[in-house]
């Protein structure tokens, strides 16, 4: 599997381009803001066509980029219909607190015109490329974690979003936040039964580095915990 993990200077959420080895098509997973630029380069160097983008929920960080890149070259967006709403305003839903700190950039933000809400267990066959859909509410209503079946013998990568990363999980305070919700998410991704995640899976979150889903259901406080 080509994967590469590209880091937005703003805030450092990771978009990522993933696609089969050897394909020619690829997709997008959150792409925020200020990383345009490296995926163009991204996607030459390596003979790539982006052909859809994925979104585990609908923060600005990990949205913003979508007005160039749908305006451009026209990619169906994927995100659970619980968070559809944020695509018209991921600014103003970031609520009151945080809404000012990048209100200046509302007038850049277009809403992407193709937008293919998902839903919990559905399956998506795009670009050479099995995606499982997981819904993943407590970061926000709508979070997601998509789970992409690698090659025969392996379990391929889970991208996470602001719902686990390595050694702790998303805040669950900003508008749409539910401790309850993330508690039971974080209860099922613990359990290796319960949503077909097994250890040897590699998480790749939202932000910062990744790691295997086993060594984080032994070492992170907020899974060990069930």
């Amino acid at each position: 599997m080509f994967l590469v993990a590209i880091v937005s200077p703003v805030l450092g959420a990771n978009c990522y381009v993933v696609a089969p080895e050897g394909a020619g098509e690829c997709v997008l997973v959150d792409p925020g803001f200020n990383v345009k630029e490296q995926v163009d380069v991204t996607v030459a160097e390596h003979g790539l066509r982006p052909v859809a983008a994925l979104v585990t929920h609908g923060h600005v960080d990990h949205t913003f980029s979508l007005a160039e890149l749908c305006r451009r070259d026209d990619l169906p967006v994927y995100i659970h219909e619980a968070d559809r709403y944020r695509l018209k305003d991921p600014i103003g839903t970031l609520g009151p607190e945080f809404a000012p700190m990048f209100a200046g950039l509302a007038a850049d933000w277009s809403p992407p015109p193709d937008v293919r809400p998902v839903s919990n267990r559905q399956v998506i066959e795009i670009a050479g490329l099995t995606i499982r859909v997981i819904h993943a509410p407590g970061h926000t209503e709508g979070s997601v974690l998509y789970h992409v079946a690698g090659p025969v013998g392996s379990a391929g990568v889970c991208f996470t979003g602001d719902v686990l990363f390595t050694g702790t999980v998303g805040r669950i305070d900003l508008p749409g936040g539910d401790g309850e919700m993330m508690n039971d998410t974080l209860r099922r991704i613990a359990d290796p039964e319960a949503d077909g995640l097994p250890d040897d899976i590699t998480i790749l979150p939202g932000h910062g580095e990744g790691d295997s889903l086993g060594r984080q259901r032994v070492t992170n406080p907020y899974l060990n915990n069930f």
